[in-house]
């Protein structure tokens, strides 16, 4: 009729997410096992942590650079040869740990286990080969007081073994945690683990062609 304004409809459109009996939560999980955050944040996180060491070392290896052309005191280094047994048994460490990751991917958690295990005992006996060769420069009345060269020495491999400690206790962390509990997946913390110590690997490496080349 004229004059008369038709009046819009409007439609309401209700969410009826937890509807016909499901109790409002719309998670079928609820209650049951926790849901797991996006994976993809951990490994992020540990490449940050990398760049960070990366860079306090390359600090580390550029001051003893320089101080070997400036210095006037520069005494030669002299290395203790278990430095490449210990060399040897971490590059055994890490072929043990890939080696690892392919049972686990093939589906067999007993094998994976035994090579993880391998892997740590390993790491493990490295640092107990670093401890070795410092007791083998005190025993030739060496120093981390005693010279330059020396000093870097200790340095190297302390830091070194700090980092290396903090490796040992993730890969313990995988064997004993119980993931179906966790935040974090198996597979992620085994893809995370297996960065960081094979970064810490070429680390060890690269630190002990510097010391040998800059003697």
């Amino acid at each position: 009729m004229p004059g008369t304004t038709a009046a819009p409809e409007v439609e309401l459109i209700i969410d009826g997410s937890g509807g016909g009996g499901g109790g409002g939560d719309g998670d079928g999980d609820s209650g049951r096992r926790p849901r797991k955050p996006p994976q993809c944040r951990y490994p992020t996180a540990i490449a940050l942590g990398m760049i960070s060491i990366l860079m306090f070392f390359l600090g580390l290896c550029s001051a003893f650079v320089i101080l070997k052309h400036v210095s006037e005191n520069w005494i030669p280094l002299h290395l203790p040869k278990i430095l490449w047994l210990n060399t040897a048994i971490l590059l055994l460490s890490s072929y043990a740990l890939e080696k690892a990751r392919h049972r686990l991917a093939a589906g067999d958690f007993a094998g994976f286990r035994t090579l993880w295990r391998g892997a740590t005992i390993l790491g493990v006996l490295f640092l107990a080969g670093q401890l070795l060769a410092w007791l083998q420069l005190v025993s030739r009345g060496l120093y981390i007081a005693s010279n330059q060269g020396i000093s870097f020495l200790y340095i190297f491999t302390a830091a070194h073994a700090v980092h290396l400690l903090g490796g040992i206790a993730a890969l313990l962390y995988v064997l004993v945690r119980n993931f179906e509990k966790g935040r974090i997946s198996r597979n992620t913390a085994v893809e995370i683990v297996s960065y960081y110590w094979h970064f810490m690997d070429g680390l060890w490496i690269c630190l002990l062609l510097l010391l040998y080349l800059g003697r």
